[in-house]
């Protein structure tokens, strides 16, 4: 860490000191869409406010930097921001305003000049500061979750951190299958894996949501493998938050909402501040404040015994339906004295509250130099529920603390700070560029109203309720030099850009341990059973969970580019890189586009990519306790280095599992699609693409201890002997998968008058996902014989994971909207199909439980008024129709008033997967909150 921070503090002194500009004089020619000249354009060198206007032939002539980046605006037109690069010539093109269906991007390219999304070699998605502003959602993956069909994400609920870091995933991959960039800049992931039964299982995503949508001036989302050019985690594609770098003076939100059921209470403050940096630079400050509240969508429990019997089910002792109907009748007697409510649980989204800012800026130094900085930092508290703990559950209580039981919280921090530091110039015509960013994402987990079971109880013992259950950390430090070069007219080729670089990067994974109370086995035993350890719903990190690791990588690229013809596209790229603790690997992708008619192209593209294990993979390991079934089991997740997974069952020291160490994925990108303007104010685009995927990695199922008292022991006896947890799992390279899809764009603009416009959009993404292969390294795994379900090769990835990794998120995702705006007022509206999902249980025996639940769309409205220049207001409604996801099946079994003594017919909760009929919503479509009202009022000075 320390030879790191070293290296960049080396790279920064690099820095030049302020010295007189260099400048040159530019001409060029401004024209319109048609290629007719067009006076009296604006022509301004940005940040300053040097600048001229064209003349009656649409000529200018500006003596500005080298490294200037000039704006050519004009009424009626949409302003183009373009780099000079050093030439000294520099023409424009600009379109009406009106008929402006394309945004220029930069992500998936390293040429100089930005090209519009519908002349680019791979698929584009933008989303400017106006859309992400424009409906309900408040952060970033729900406003991309609405707008991107090809990206979804959902709240998730009572899943320990993965309530507070919401998994997203592009192109119906995982959430680390997608690569996260900061004004085109490598952002650090969450320090979080997720290990919980949600959409993402096993991964580690970036966490979005740090990011104040005050900042952004639009998010670019590439729909292509990019790993060739930006390196690990691209498999899926691309998401490039470009922050405000163009805001002046002072904008203002302030935003309230909640749901129809009165919950879910939403306040938000944002604000932005633009200053011109005595016309040599800009600064753009950005900050925000948001409070959201929690949401409760549970159900009474349908457990027939609150206080008497053992875990909520009839002693064997009530055996005839006259002595189980009069034991109830003595607990509801019970239940209403001591006021207990049947709805003992809470699902649905955590309580947050966020404080962030973010930071952009650039400033021109002279001679050619422009420096430039952004960053930002957040702190995040939130508070989500576990299962509740009946009275009659005497090994998860303390009745001398919580005699009517308790509903354990968890409680986490979350900190986050980033920072991207650079230099720029242009040196004989490249453009350089030297950069280093830095990234580090903490969540500190507190367990509040709980007990540890284990510790004695008794007269004068006051045990604590409230734990701090240890920490989690992730620092990723990198450092980038990039040259890249325009040239013209090269020999036969139009253009040709060329681009190079390297790239140093460290990354640093931390385990930190809890108190003491909030993991320990304090020794207390009831009627010689043992009891819980450790802090209920989550035991704290021990001290052989500590793990301080790091690792380095070093990477160098080749990009070319070039306007072969006027018709042919082609982009080249190519990337080496070199990890200290597993290896390397080369990656490579060819793009092309191809005009077959002035407004129709196609284009497509090939490459393979990879992505590195993440060092929270290698190294995390805990013991949590996760209900199955219902009920309450202590799962122990073992890093990949621990002899419980490396070492062969013959081991005499530690018998294991004998996987091998983890390995990067690999994967192979395939898509073709065409492009098409039709008129002037049409465009559509289609894009296929297959993506296969060699080695992904899984965290595992989960490996049970069996009954001694049924069956003799099993291999996972013996390899978990003498440890106090009764299921253990781990990450493996264990499946290869397959990923087929289409998108569909089509956006149509009309203007209806003067001061009237109509923007409708209809985008589609259907997509399939499925398991090829399985694969393991384990001979341990391999030549286990056990018939049925208890098969290690089966329980290394059942059933139950591979559903969720094939039907866990929609498979197809529809989006239709249109805006109207007439003088000072408009309407936004929006329709969402989010596709079926499907759930399954990991015993075939139990197939019955495989639900699928229906598609669904959500209907979202916005109304909204220019009420001055300086007020703008906004009311809507997310979910217009208060629509929820299919419920969850129960049993009619799982009946607290079923009173059958029958082992065929007596209550259980175990033959479903409601959890006492108390959980019935499926979170991983578009949420259960219902409908969701607001009003937002926006204040420019």
């Amino acid at each position: 860490m320390r030879q790191t921070l070293l290296y960049s503090i080396m790279c920064a002194s690099l820095l030049p000191a302020a010295a007189w500009a260099q400048t040159q004089t530019v001409t060029g020619r401004v024209t319109g869409p048609t290629g007719a000249a067009l006076p009296g354009v604006t022509v301004l060198e940005k940040g300053t406010s040097n600048g001229t206007s064209t003349d009656a032939e649409g000529r200018y002539r500006l003596a500005v930097p080298t490294s200037a980046t000039l704006i050519f605006s004009a009424i009626g037109q949409t302003s183009q921001e373009i780099p000079l690069n050093g030439r000294s010539v520099l023409n424009a093109r600009l379109q009406d305003a009106s008929t402006d269906l394309s945004e220029v991007v930069v992500t998936g390219s390293r040429a100089s000049e930005g090209r519009s999304n519908i002349l680019t070699t791979a698929p584009v998605d933008v989303i400017s500061a106006r859309e992400i502003k424009a409906f309900a959602q408040t952060d970033v993956t729900q406003v991309l979750t609405y707008v991107a069909p090809s990206f979804q994400s959902s709240r998730q609920a009572v899943s320990d951190g993965t309530d507070f870091v919401d998994p997203a995933s592009l192109r119906g991959l995982g959430p680390d299958q997608v690569l996260v960039l900061v004004n085109g800049k490598r952002r650090h992931n969450s320090a979080l894996v997720n290990i919980n039964g949600t959409v993402g299982r096993g991964s580690v995503g970036t966490d979005l949501n740090v990011i104040p949508t005050a900042s952004i001036k639009r998010i670019e989302v590439l729909r292509d493998g990019a790993s060739a050019l930006y390196g690990s985690d691209a498999i899926a594609g691309v998401i490039n938050i470009q922050l405000k770098d163009d805001s002046t003076g002072v904008t203002s939100t302030g935003y309230y909402g909640q749901t129809a059921e009165s919950d879910g209470k939403t306040e938000q403050v944002d604000i932005n501040v633009g200053i011109g940096l005595n016309k040599r630079g800009f600064l753009d400050l950005s900050g925000q404040f948001l409070n959201r509240g929690y949401t409760d969508r549970s159900f009474a429990d349908r457990t027939p015994l609150i206080y008497l019997g053992s875990g909520g089910a009839y002693p064997a002792s009530a055996n005839t339906e006259e002595a189980r109907r009069a034991l109830k009748a003595q607990d509801d007697a019970l239940v209403a004295a001591n006021g207990f409510d049947r709805r003992d649980f809470r699902v649905g989204q955590s309580a947050t509250r966020n404080f962030g800012g973010f930071l952009n800026g650039g400033y021109r130094l002279g001679r050619g130099y422009e420096v430039y900085l952004s960053g930002g930092a957040s702190y995040r508290t939130g508070q989500g529920s576990g299962f509740n703990r009946l009275p009659n559950q005497a090994t998860q209580s303390d009745l001398t603390i919580f005699p009517n039981g308790y509903l354990p919280f968890i409680n986490t921090t979350i900190y986050d700070q980033s920072a991207i530091v650079g230099v720029r110039n242009t040196f004989g015509g490249f453009a350089v560029d030297l950069s280093n960013t830095f990234g580090r994402n903490e969540l500190r987990y507190d367990v509040s109203n709980s007990v540890n079971a284990s510790l004695p109880q008794g007269p004068g013992i006051v045990n604590p309720t409230d734990f701090y259950a240890g920490r989690l950390a992730f620092l990723q430090n990198t450092t980038n030099l990039s040259v890249s070069r325009r040239f013209m007219d090269v020999g036969p080729l139009a253009s040709l850009n060329v681009a190079a670089g390297g790239e140093f990067r460290y990354d640093n994974f931390l385990i930190g341990k809890g108190e003491y109370a909030s993991y320990i086995n304090g020794g207390r035993r009831i009627n010689g059973a043992p009891t819980a350890s450790g802090a209920q719903v989550f035991p704290g990190y021990q001290p052989q969970d500590e793990v301080n690791k790091g690792r380095t990588n070093v990477a160098g690229y080749l990009d070319f580019e070039s306007d072969i013809t006027d018709k042919l596209l082609v982009h080249l790229a190519g990337r080496a890189e070199r990890y200290s603790d597993f290896g390397g690997n080369v990656s490579g992708q060819l793009g092309a586009r191809y005009s077959i008619l002035r407004t129709v192209a196609v284009r497509g593209s090939i490459g393979n990519g990879f992505r590195a294990p993440s060092l929270q993979q290698r190294y995390f390991t805990n013991t949590s306790t996760q209900f199955v079934s219902g009920l309450p089991n202590q799962v122990l997740t073992v890093n990949n280095d621990n002899p419980i997974v490396r070492n062969s069952f013959d081991d005499s020291s530690q018998r294991g599992f004998g996987v091998g160490s983890l390995k990067q994925e690999k994967s192979k990108n395939y898509s073709l699609g065409l492009t098409s303007s039709i008129g002037r104010t049409f465009t559509l685009t289609v894009d296929a693409y297959q993506i296969d995927i060699r080695d992904r990695i899984v965290l595992s199922s989960q490996f049970a201890k069996s009954n001694p008292a049924v069956t003799p022991p099993t291999i996972v006896d013996q390899i978990l002997a003498g440890r106090d947890v009764s299921r253990v799992q781990f990450f493996a390279n264990a499946v290869n998968t397959r990923t087929q899809g289409i998108d569909i764009v089509a956006n149509e603009r009309l203007p209806l008058g003067e001061n009237s416009r109509l923007t409708l959009t209809a985008a589609a993404n259907f997509n399939k996902t499925e398991v090829t292969g399985f694969n393991s390294t384990s001979s341990t795994i391999n030549n286990d014989q056990t018939v049925g379900t208890g098969n290690l090769q089966n329980t290394l990835f059942d059933r139950q994971q591979r559903t969720r990794l094939e039907y866990g998120n929609p498979r197809s995702k529809i989006n239709l909207s249109a805006a109207y705006t007439r003088g000072i007022f408009g309407i936004e509206a929006r329709t969402v199909r989010f596709g079926e999902i499907r759930t399954a249980d990991a015993n075939p025996a139990r197939a019955n439980l495989d639900q699928t639940f229906s598609a669904k769309w959500i209907t979202d409205l916005t109304l909204n008024a220019q009420i001055t220049k300086q007020i703008g207001l906004a009311i809507g409604s997310n979910n217009l129709f208060n629509v929820y996801p299919d419920k969850i099946y129960v049993n009619p079994r799982n009946d607290p008033n079923n009173f059958s003594v029958d082992p065929n017919l007596s209550y259980s909760s175990s033959l479903d997967n409601s959890n006492r009929g108390r959980y019935l919503y499926s979170a991983n479509q578009f949420g259960f909150n219902g409908a969701f009202y607001f009003a937002r009022v926006s204040v420019s000075l």
